[in-house]
């Protein structure tokens, strides 16, 4: 149990009471609400640099479908217009959302739709565009300290996406 010292009265400390604490956490939640909102706006709407602008100066963002996780300002603005090049009509929505003040941390599902009209990154290879609409799913985790972002972790549905757009069985 977390205990906060607000003041002393009669040398003792002064214990928030129970509505004091709930405000609290009331506020923390919608802080990180708003900011995750901010951020899945900024997908939905391809403003990649005002994304990148919600990272902490110090982050990892993680995809299960790269190699390696991203620690670079550049390296989100080349993920997110892979993305966006292979999708430019693009559109994102929430399913569900799951958030966790304590730890300033947020967990969504997502859905997402757009046609596959520029050429797409398979792991090292591109992919020519095929024309095709997709419907995909996934996940996503975050984590934030002092109101930026330093923990991404996205897990999109690669295989049901790849599916259909006639890439895999």
């Amino acid at each position: 149990m977390r205990f906060l010292s607000i003041g002393c009265l009669a040398g003792g400390p002064i214990m928030p009471n129970a509505s004091d604490m709930a405000s609290r956490a009331a506020r923390a939640q919608t802080l990180l609400m708003r900011s995750d909102d901010a951020r899945f706006s900024t997908w939905d709407t391809h403003q990649v640099d005002a994304f990148v602008d919600l990272l902490a100066d110090a982050f990892v963002l993680r995809d299960t479908t790269i190699s390696a996780p991203i620690t670079t300002r550049d390296g989100v603005r080349d993920y997110a217009r892979a993305w966006l090049t292979a999708f430019p009509d693009m559109r994102i929505r929430r399913t569900s959302r799951l958030v966790d003040e304590a730890d300033d941390t947020v967990a969504a599902e997502v859905e997402f739709t757009g046609t596959n009209t520029g050429p797409l990154t398979v792991g090292a290879r591109q992919v020519p565009p095929t024309g095709k609409a997709v419907v995909g799913r996934g996940a996503y985790f975050a984590r934030m300290k002092a109101g930026r972002f330093v923990e991404l972790s996205f897990h999109p549905d690669q295989a049901g996406v790849l599916a259909q757009l006639g890439l895999m069985p």
